[in-house]
C-alpha cells in the first residue's frame, strides 16, 4: 500500500520522468525542460529523471530536480543495440536497467511517472515499474510523444512487434503529444482504440528559454549544429566545404559538434577549421546552447525534436539537414516545416546534398521568413500544458486518497 494513501499525511509532489536515452541528447533534454518546468510551475515539487545518457552528468539541473545514471547502451545505424560497459550482453544490461527502474520507482515513490516515447521502455525494461505503479501505489500515469516518430507503416509495425499497443491501452492515463495535431499526427497509422484517442492531448512544443541573459554577440555569426552529433558528420562536412569553396560566404559559422562526435573524424574537421582562419570557430559541447541560438544571425542544423523547439524558441531562420536512416523522423518534421514556411530543407531529395546548395542556402537565410510569420497560434504552449496537466492529475490523486 503506498505509504502515503495510508497515512494520509500531504507530502510535497513527486514526478519521475523516464527517458531511455540510447542514441543522441533528445530524451533527455525533453526530459529535463520537462522538470524544470513542472518544477517552476509547482515549488513544492521536485523531479526525478531516469536516463540512460551517457552525458548527464554534463548538464546542470534546477533545484529540486536530479537523475539516475542508467547503465548505457548504444544504438548502432542499423537500429540494433549493443551494451557499452560493464562486460555484459545486451539481454543482461536491459535485466539490470530493468531492475535499477523498478527499485527506484519503488523507493522514490511518485504521483506522477512521465514516460518518454516508448510504452514498454527499452526492450521491455519500464514493464515491471508500469505493473508496480499502475497497482496499489496507484501513480498516473503519462505517455509523452515527440511531434514525429517514424513513417506510419514502419510504426505500427514497430508498436506491434514490441507490443507498445497493448501496453499503452493498458497502463497509460494520458498521453501527450508535444505538437500540433494541424502540423502533424505521430499516432497516424496506429491502431489505438477510441478510448485512448479519447486521453490524448496535443500541447503544442516545448518552449526553450534562456537561463540566464545571453551575452552581447561582437559579429554576426550563423550557427551549425548537429545536436548530439553522433550522426552528425554529412552535415558538417558539407558546411565546411561550403566555406572552404566560397572565401566569401559569411557571416561566419560558429560550429557546436555535440559530445557523440569525436575521433579521427572530429580531428579532421578540426584541422579543416583552422584553415579557414576564423571564417569557422568550432567548440565540442555547450550545455547552455540556448544561448547560442540566441545570438545567431540564422542557424544550420539536423532535424532533432529538440534542436526545431530551439528554432521556433528564438524564432531564426534556419536550414535543416535531416537524417534519414535509421527512421525517418527527422526528414517527415523537416519536409512538413518547410511545406509550413517554418525552415527550408536540404536532403537527398529536391536540389540535394551539394556544397553548392548549401552555399546557396547560408546565403539565403536572411531572405527567409521567421518561424513565428508563418505558423503562431499555440505553436509553443507545450510546456504552459503540461504544467497544467500535472496540476489536473496531482488533483486527481488526492481526490482519489480522500475517498
Amino acid at each position: 500500500m503506498n505509504p502515503t494513501l495510508a497515512t494520509m499525511t500531504p507530502r510535497p509532489p513527486r514526478i519521475m520522468l523516464y527517458s531511455h536515452d540510447t542514441f543522441g541528447l533528445g530524451h533527455l533534454r525533453r526530459s529535463r525542460a520537462l522538470a524544470e518546468a513542472i518544477t517552476r510551475a509547482n515549488p513544492t515539487a521536485s523531479a526525478l529523471i531516469l536516463t540512460g545518457s551517457p552525458v548527464a552528468g554534463r548538464f546542470t539541473f534546477p533545484a529540486r530536480v536530479d537523475h539516475v545514471r542508467l547503465p548505457g547502451v548504444t544504438k548502432l545505424r542499423d537500429g540494433s543495440y549493443e551494451s557499452q560497459t560493464l562486460g555484459m550482453d545486451i539481454e543482461q544490461t536491459t535485466e539490470l536497467r530493468a531492475g535499477l527502474i523498478r527499485a527506484t520507482a519503488e523507493q522514490y515513490d511518485p504521483d506522477i511517472l512521465i514516460v518518454d516515447k516508448e510504452p514498454t521502455g527499452f526492450r521491455g525494461e519500464l514493464l515491471p515499474t508500469l505493473d508496480l505503479l499502475s497497482g496499489e501505489r496507484r501513480a498516473r500515469l503519462v505517455l509523452g510523444l515527440r511531434d514525429v516518430l517514424d513513417e506510419p507503416a514502419v510504426l505500427a509495425a514497430e508498436w506491434d512487434r514490441k507490443g507498445a499497443i497493448a501496453a499503452t491501452e493498458r497502463y497509460y492515463d494520458e498521453l501527450w503529444i508535444y505538437g500540433l495535431r494541424s502540423i502533424y499526427d505521430p499516432t497516424e497509422g496506429l491502431a489505438l482504440g477510441e478510448d485512448v484517442k479519447r486521453r490524448m492531448h496535443w500541447t503544442g512544443y516545448l518552449r526553450r528559454a534562456l537561463s540566464t541573459e545571453a551575452a552581447p554577440v561582437d559579429d554576426p555569426y550563423v550557427l551549425v549544429t548537429p545536436g548530439g552529433g553522433g550522426d552528425g558528420q554529412s552535415m558538417v562536412n558539407l558546411v565546411l566545404s561550403a566555406y572552404e569553396q566560397d572565401p566569401t560566404l559569411g557571416p561566419r559559422a560558429m560550429l557546436v559538434y555535440g559530445p557523440f562526435l569525436s575521433g579521427e573524424t572530429r580531428a579532421d574537421f578540426e584541422a579543416r577549421v583552422a584553415k579557414l582562419n576564423g571564417r569557422v570557430t568550432a567548440v565540442g559541447f555547450d550545455s547552455q546552447i540556448e544561448a547560442l541560438f540566441a545570438g545567431a544571425e540564422g542557424v544550420v542544423c539536423m532535424g532533432g525534436y529538440n534542436t526545431f523547439c530551439e528554432v521556433l524558441s528564438f524564432d531564426k531562420r534556419a536550414v535543416i539537414v535531416p537524417r534519414t536512416v535509421p527512421r525517418l523522423e527527422q526528414y517527415i518534421r523537416a519536409s512538413r516545416a518547410e511545406e509550413l514556411g517554418l525552415v527550408r530543407m536540404l536532403c537527398d531529395t529536391g536540389q540535394g546534398m551539394t556544397t553548392q546548395s548549401m552555399i546557396d542556402a547560408i546565403r539565403a537565410l536572411p531572405d527567409q521568413t521567421k518561424p513565428s510569420q508563418a505558423v503562431s497560434d499555440g505553436l509553443l504552449d507545450g510546456l504552459d500544458y503540461v504544467t497544467d496537466r500535472v496540476s489536473v492529475l496531482l488533483a486527481k490523486a488526492a481526490d482519489k486518497a480522500a475517498e
